[in-house]
């Protein structure tokens, strides 16, 4: 504990805490400018799209003036779009994936490899390595990964199902493809001593894939040699 009380975990909250304050009022002031200039409906939109991952003031309003001058259907479609991806999707029962059904296309595809599993972060992953074509077994997705600082624990993970479906048998390797970073090389490590007591093959994708970047971002010829290259754990 330091003088005045505050130790530095305190700091650090503090200082997380103004950061999203600061990014928070940015967005607000954004939106409050182009509302000024332009009117409340495009100022609104602004701050909408803002609160997409990876998009600024700029692109905002770069997007917004593009949805303003799109024909109504086109907008209403969009909108729609929206609406209809929020209320009809779901996560499959079974692996996690994106779904409008209980089960996913590929969790119901017969001719797939029900012996191998391929364990990755999100469901959005799953689209990239499918885009390669290669991998034809089937999928976990653990919805995140081990994040101790943050407070991400194996509780909050869907690391349990993937162990049900390990123990129901059949099984033969488990393919760990969580992201090549810190907390996705803790996360497979752990999941690596998790599965090997059960006697079930583990291993781990191969560094195609940069260090510290998502599998999201990642092109098809990289992830290739990544699923190509796998190693055992």
């Amino acid at each position: 504990m330091e003088q005045g009380g505050h130790n530095k975990t305190g700091r650090m909250i503090d200082r997380e805490a103004v950061e999203q304050s600061s990014r928070l009022k940015k967005k607000m002031n954004a939106g409050a400018q182009a509302s000024e200039v332009s009117g409340k409906g495009l100022g609104r939109m602004v701050e909408a799209f803002m609160k997409l991952p990876g998009i600024g003031k700029k692109s905002a309003e770069r997007l917004a003036f593009a949805v303003l001058e799109m024909p109504m259907d086109e907008a209403s479609g969009i909108a729609q779009a929206i609406l209809d991806l929020k209320q009809h999707s779901r996560h499959c029962q079974i692996c996690n994936n994106i779904t409008e059904d209980e089960t996913c296309s590929i969790c119901r595809d017969e001719h797939r490899d029900a012996s191998r599993i391929c364990v990755v972060e999100e469901p959005s992953n799953i689209l990239i390595l499918e885009k390669t074509g290669i991998f034809r077994g089937r999928y976990h997705v653990i919805m995140g990964a081990l994040a101790p600082l943050d407070g991400i624990g194996p509780e909050n993970l869907k690391i349990d199902t993937l162990l049900d479906r390990l123990k129901s048998g059949g099984i033969t390797e488990v393919i760990l493809a969580t992201n090549p970073t810190t907390k996705g090389e803790m996360t497979a490590l752990y999941l690596s001593k998790l599965i090997k007591p059960l006697g079930i093959g583990v291993s781990r994708i191969a560094y195609g894939l940069p260090v510290g970047g998502d599998i999201e971002y990642a092109d098809a010829s990289t992830i290739q040699r990544a699923l190509e290259g796998r190693r055992a754990m």
